[in-house]
């Protein structure tokens, strides 16, 4: 059995991969570039990717012994998941291992961007006659806030239950409501989506890129929320019409934003940078040494559950 992996991943949580199969590994370069995926893919039973390179129809068509795509990661965009599973090949992703560190950094860049900490932070680093004063910088409490959580799953109650510890209001949207169980567990209050933008003060993406979410948060999201709220996007990048975004910070149309993600990633719209009210992160809300070697681990193991005809818990097409 032959495996490609796309990018230098940590080898520590490869280990058991690198024992049982043949493998295809960028040692001397960061990753394969697309043309050099596509060659490489012909005769690999399996493909380790990220979600920064495309595995598209043209990967797929010339990985002719391709059986599995283990996405290092939650999200799966970057596959032809429709194209994929025609093919009848699996694919599985990494999920439970991002919960805590992405409810970590939706949770910081909310502080961050509220309390103006990365602004004063830069300002004092590069301005000399930065301005102190008992009414100057002067930031927005989270202590009896109203958060609303677009995408009430893992993740978004990661966040709930910190953001409870910070003494938030919980309000969220979600597809399915939560049970009454659990929304007592998060102290969290089920309203529609007309709802959530109106009445949150923090508003936080933790919810996947899909047809239905692209584009959700537009113009017309922003012109009903509320002047004094914030954005904070850990979700993807296009969940956001970044344009729009931009258009609503120029207006003052809401008080700032904390983002992970871009619509264009890695390019991000200029004008994000002009504005003191926005803390930008360049998509690292699972950065974290622990977290890299877990997702190493997981996507190596749904390979391995996989060739040996366990049960696969991560799937994500059907058939």
């Amino acid at each position: 059995m032959k495996v490609l992996i796309t990018y230098q991943l940590p080898q520590k949580g490869l280990k058991h991969i690198f024992e049982n199969f043949e493998v295809i590994y960028p040692y001397h370069k960061e990753f394969f570039s697309n043309e050099e995926i596509i060659e490489l893919a012909k005769d690999v039973d399996a493909i380790i990717s990220v979600f920064l390179q495309k595995i598209d129809a043209k990967v797929i068509e010339n990985a002719k012994k391709l059986r599995i795509i283990s996405n290092y990661g939650v999200g799966f965009n970057n596959i032809d998941v429709e194209f994929a599973t025609q093919r009848n090949i699996v694919i599985t992703n990494t999920p439970d291992v991002v919960t805590e560190p992405t409810a970590d950094m939706a949770m910081g860049l909310m502080l961050s961007t509220m309390r103006k900490i990365d602004e004063c932070s830069r300002k004092l680093r590069l301005n000399p006659n930065f301005e102190w004063g008992l009414m100057k910088n002067l930031g927005t409490s989270l202590w009896g806030k109203t958060l609303g959580i677009l995408g009430m799953g893992n993740i978004g109650k990661a966040l709930a239950r910190r953001a409870l510890a910070a003494g938030m209001k919980i309000i969220y949207h979600n597809r399915k409501q939560l049970s009454l169980h659990e929304e007592q567990k998060y102290e969290a209050q089920f309203v529609d989506f007309e709802q959530l933008l109106q009445q949150s003060d923090v508003l936080s993406l933790n919810c996947p890129l899909t047809a239905e979410t692209k584009h959700l948060i537009n113009a017309d999201a922003f012109l009903k929320m509320k002047k004094t709220a914030f954005l904070i996007n850990t979700a993807r990048g296009a969940v956001v019409h970044e344009d729009a975004l931009v258009n609503a910070l120029e207006n003052n149309q809401i008080a700032g934003a904390g983002l992970d993600v871009f619509e264009f990633e890695p390019k991000i719209a200029e004008k994000l940078f002009s504005f003191d009210s926005v803390v930008m992160t360049p998509h690292t809300a699972t950065g974290t040494h622990e977290t890299r070697d877990e997702l190493a681990y997981m996507a190596a193991q749904n390979i391995i559950d996989f060739f040996e005809n366990k049960p696969l818990k991560y799937k994500v097409n059907a058939f």
